[in-house]
């Protein structure tokens, strides 16, 4: 079991089988397309965004300064390049299967556009926030990020100006997640 279980690459093949057999078991009452296996991943690759997002912004930024200035480097020169690494990835790939999802079900364009009704135009603003989002995300935090981790050479008033740019870009992502959230669950296209 230990060994199992301290592998997560191995974790995660598994558990994609195991998806795979609950698809397929289950796929006369809930077929299995090209939507819902987007929609599946979609979900998957947005948990991993926002949760970073959260975890950034309600542990790991707020602890920081509490963290004595020797074990700083096991945040900076380890945890955190993999926290973004990740971050940046369930970003990109939350919009990409987002916008997979949005022109496999043909509403795409009326989305983007709020030319659509109701619920076409309510996942249209989940889509435009989640745009924004992904943008402060790898154009504003991520190369504010490389800097502060020392990932980039940058002086020590370089460092210090990006520091609150990534804050403001990722203070505005926490507060745009909320009203994306609602959105996008709450239009529930098919």
């Amino acid at each position: 079991m230990a060994k199992f279980f301290g592998n997560l690459h191995l974790v995660l093949v598994v558990g994609f089988v195991a998806a795979i057999a609950v698809m397929i078991s289950f796929g006369a009452s809930a077929p299995v397309d090209a939507n819902s296996v987007l929609r599946w991943l979609h979900i998957f690759f947005g948990i991993v965004w926002i949760g970073l997002l959260y975890y950034l912004n309600f542990v790991q930024v707020p602890t920081m300064p509490k963290i004595p200035a020797e074990q700083k480097g096991a945040i900076t020169g380890h945890i955190a390049p993999k926290v973004f690494f990740f971050f940046r990835y369930g970003a990109l790939l939350t919009v990409l299967t987002g916008l997979g999802i949005a022109v496999v079900s043909g509403y795409a364009h009326q989305a983007m556009t709020f030319t659509g009704e109701g619920n076409v135009n309510l996942i249209g603003l989940g889509m435009w926030l989640a745009l924004i989002m992904a943008f402060n995300v790898w154009f504003i935090i991520w190369p504010a990020q490389k800097k502060i981790l020392g990932i980039v050479e940058a002086t020590a008033e370089e460092k210090a100006a990006a520091a609150p740019r990534a804050l403001y870009a990722s203070r505005t992502n926490t507060l745009l997640s909320l009203p994306m959230l609602y959105a996008m669950v709450s239009a529930n296209l098919g």
